[in-house]
Formats: C-alpha cells, sequence, structure tokens
C-alpha cells in the first residue's frame, strides 16, 4: 500500500477536523468574513475538504471550478491570501500534521496565488 500525506494524517476525518478549524479561524477574522457573505459554506466546506484531500494524494479528485474563475469576484489582495494560508498553516499544525506533510500542502496551496489573486 503506498503512503501518501493523506494516510499519514490520519484521512477523510483528519482533513475534515483540519478543514472545520480552519473555516472557523477565518470566518472569525474581520477582515475575511466579509468574502464569505452571502457563500455557501457547505459547499465551501466540501470543496475544501476535496481539494486538502486531492493535495495530499487521498482518494479524491477536485471538481471545484478553476481556482481564476473561482475567485475572480472577490478582488482578494494579496495579504489576505497569506493570512488565510497561515490560517490553513496552523490549522494542520494544531491538528497534529507533521512539518514535513505541512510543508507538502502548503507548498501545493502556494502555487495557487497567482491564480487566486487573478496574475
Amino acid at each position: 500500500m503506498t503512503r501518501t500525506i493523506y494516510r499519514e494524517i490520519g484521512g477523510r476525518d483528519a482533513v475534515e477536523t483540519v478543514v472545520t478549524d480552519f473555516y472557523d479561524r477565518v470566518l472569525a477574522d474581520d477582515q475575511l468574513a466579509p468574502y464569505f457573505d452571502g457563500m455557501d459554506m457547505n459547499e465551501l466546506y466540501a470543496h475544501q475538504v476535496q481539494f486538502i484531500s486531492a493535495v495530499a494524494g487521498g482518494p479524491a479528485d477536485y471538481t471545484g471550478d478553476n481556482m481564476r474563475e473561482a475567485h475572480a469576484h472577490l478582488d482578494i489582495d494579496e495579504d489576505d491570501f497569506d493570512t488565510v494560508g497561515q490560517y490553513l498553516e496552523t490549522a494542520l499544525r494544531e491538528n497534529g500534521v507533521e512539518d514535513d506533510n505541512v510543508e507538502a500542502i502548503m507548498a501545493e496551496v502556494a502555487s495557487l496565488k497567482e491564480p487566486i489573486l487573478g496574475r
């Protein structure tokens, strides 16, 4: 059986715990919360679980919109992108994900910065 980050961190249950923690942090941030006004949070949660699972080598393919298209209407700035990334990294670390796995997941997230910012 092939070892994947997904298996190492605890599979779907662990990913769901991280995503819940992540959104708790993001939505508690007064600067970031307005980005989510009117959004279907259940849908966003499901997409984030799918995304993290996919980048961690789990049995999921991300089927959400193209990152540039999905975020174009939000006019996200670099500081907000970085803050969201910090919340994800904190959620991963505080939920027991080891450093090398955090770094691998965050590298995938960092690769999306330019498309999400519309560059």
